[in-house]
């Protein structure tokens, strides 16, 4: 059992490296198109942690879960707040 909670801790942390690693090489011309796709994975993330929420195993996991899905969907939602923004700057404004 101890070797599946660390072997899950690893992983987690070798997943935050990565993607730090990864988002740290992005020049900045490229976030502003980067950001459907991060909010298409937040998506994905915000699944994830329904099903770890509703899994019932236990509080814990009911408690981790509901952690992450109020985190995942603060993310998402900020996520299109800030795209939407980016879009509405390069849209031509009418004469009135």
């Amino acid at each position: 059992m101890s070797s599946s909670i660390f072997d899950s801790i690893y992983i987690l942390i070798l997943a935050g490296f990565v993607g730090y690693m990864v988002i740290t090489r992005v020049t900045p011309l490229l976030h502003t198109p980067l950001m459907s796709a991060t909010n298409a994975i937040s998506g994905i993330s915000l699944v994830g942690s329904l099903v770890a929420a509703g899994s019932n195993q236990g509080f814990l996991s009911t408690l981790l879960g509901f952690i992450a899905v109020t985190a995942a969907t603060i993310n998402v939602v900020g996520g299109f707040m800030i795209t939407d923004r980016m879009l509405r700057m390069f849209k031509r404004r009418e004469d009135k």
